[in-house]
């Protein structure tokens, strides 16, 4: 997807000895950007692609928004395209954080900045800086919405979902909710029937919720055939709602109450579902804001400027603790999602009633 320069066109009236003239001034082409973003398959991608080619338009450069569909071979070869054709700076949501050392060595070479954006990028000392949000504190969002949602001592019956383990951030989400679930676990207030606690055992390849559909279902013959769930960890929308799907299937819903069910990006099918009761949350993260400080990080690299950071120990990617910028997320559930979302502008009423 290309996204063609906005140019300014400004007409002014000179006066003269001779009379009046039209002179048009454009405003300045400051060069190329790329935007490399993992996939269409999330309504978020979508968003953040044109909210980050907006911006950049608006300060004269030419985004260049390219989505690769989790196909890591692409996305490289994206990359490798805009390097070739001269792009002064990278914006990169990576699909495999681990994959991109060897292309972004050739960004490095030919003095192009690279800004990792959401995801951090690994094994590269070619990184410039990471514009993300808390992602350790998403995880402690969503395992608080549990505890405190669960009425009573129990125990309750609690599963695990995780995101794809060749993304950085899944790991963070993950260790973030099992802060604050682990003690309960040891307290024997919540159980995880399965005995299925590991990363590597919850994780979702691509964050695909077909996957996570079919391990629900998996869950829900074996382990649960005569026990009830109580509440499902999930780290992303597309997840939980393949999860529902799993719970539906399985008589949840109907004959048996719903599980609390989290989430993560505030998706407009998983806001209706908080609103209709079946979802009990997802966390919020204003891409909008996200895309500003990508933009001006970018922005101040290639003017001379020092972009804005409030973190540099968090993120050690392997070669280097890459300076970061984060932004905070933000819980919402049936009780506020209303004020969050729809009064600040995000959604309208229509979009999450219709």
């Amino acid at each position: 997807m290309k996204w063609p320069v906005a140019v300014a066109v400004v007409v002014l009236a000179v006066a003269g000895c001779g009379g009046g003239a039209d002179v048009s001034i454009a405003s300045p082409d400051r060069g190329g950007v790329g935007i490399v973003m993992p996939t269409t398959k999330s309504e978020r991608w979508i968003a953040d692609g044109e909210n980050l080619a907006r911006q950049f338009t608006l300060l004269g450069y030419r985004p260049d928004v390219q989505f690769a569909d989790d196909d890591v071979k692409a996305q490289i070869s994206q990359i490798e395209a805009m390097v070739a054709r001269g792009d002064k700076a990278l914006v990169v949501a990576a699909i495999d954080g681990t994959a991109l050392k060897d292309v972004l060595g050739r960004a490095a070479a030919a003095k192009i900045p690279v800004i990792a954006y959401d995801r951090l990028i690994r094994d590269s000392g070619d990184i410039s800086y990471y514009a993300t949000f808390d992602n350790f504190k998403v995880g402690v969002l969503q395992a608080t919405s549990i505890v405190n949602g669960l009425k009573g001592k129990g125990p309750f019956n609690l599963e695990l979902f995780a995101g794809s383990a060749d993304d950085n951030n899944a790991t963070f989400f993950f260790n973030g909710a099992m802060s604050v679930l682990q003690p309960q676990i040891n307290a024997g207030r919540l159980k995880v029937r399965s005995g299925e606690t590991a990363f590597a055992k919850v994780a979702t390849l691509r964050w695909d919720g077909a996957v996570a559909k079919k391990r629900m279902a998996r869950l829900l013959a074996g382990t649960y055939s005569s026990a009830r769930v109580d509440a499902v960890l999930s780290p992303y929308d597309g997840l939980s709602r393949g999860i529902l799907e799993a719970l539906k299937a399985a008589g949840y819903g109907a004959a048996k109450r719903l599980p609390l069910i989290t989430g993560q990006d505030a998706e407009l099918d998983s806001v209706k579902l908080i609103a209709a009761g079946q979802q009990a949350e997802t966390v919020y993260k204003d891409t909008r804001e996200l895309a500003k400080v990508a933009v001006q990080m970018t922005n101040s690299l290639l003017t001379g400027g020092r972009p804005e950071v409030n973190d540099t120990k968090q993120y050690d990617n392997g070669v280097k603790v890459v300076p970061t910028f984060l932004l905070q997320p933000v819980n919402v559930d049936k009780s506020n999602y209303q004020r969050v979302l729809v009064d600040s502008g995000y959604y309208t009423a229509a979009e999450v009633t219709g």
